[in-house]
């Protein structure tokens, strides 16, 4: 079995200033990120490695969560950064056998239609939400459409 835990980045600034790729995280972002690993850390649910996308948003996202869950360096991959569904699936797709779950905190739209793909499901991926999907296959080269199931999802201000 493989398990994908997909994170969008946390609530970013839209002001003028920054181009997209530099936006920041709003304080209330980088609150959001905190909360929500820290919820992952409750669960019991901790990837063994994090992949994200190098803009600084979603990569401060993921710094927050891999410093919660006590996870290495983050990835980074710059494919990840204005993704579509199918570009997401290839990553998953050559991800390392020797990783069972991994983590890809990204965009949406790709984040919620990479989550339609593969699960028939539509959520509601708003900033920083998660969620772990279950895959019944061995090698991540299986992944298909509609192969996988939603273990857990979450976002902030639940609960």
């Amino acid at each position: 079995m493989k398990r994908l835990l997909l994170i969008r980045h946390a609530k970013a600034v839209h002001e003028a200033d920054y181009v997209d790729f530099e936006r920041p995280l709003k304080q209330s972002g980088l609150q959001d990120a905190a909360t929500m690993a820290a919820r992952l850390h409750g669960y019991s649910i901790v990837p063994q490695l994090l992949i994200s996308s190098p803009a600084l948003r979603t990569v401060t996202t993921a710094n927050i969560f891999s410093e919660h869950l006590s996870l290495p360096q983050v990835n980074t991959d710059e494919a990840i950064y204005e993704a579509d569904s199918g570009t997401l699936v290839n990553i998953i797709k050559s991800l390392p056998a020797a990783y069972d779950f991994v983590g890809l905190v990204g965009h949406n739209p790709g984040i919620s239609q990479l989550l339609f793909y593969l699960t028939g499901e539509i959520r509601d991926m708003e900033t920083c939400a998660i969620v772990l999907i279950d895959f019944w296959v061995e090698d991540w080269e299986a992944v298909t459409s509609n192969s996988a199931s939603i273990a857990y999802y979450s976002y902030p201000g639940e609960g």
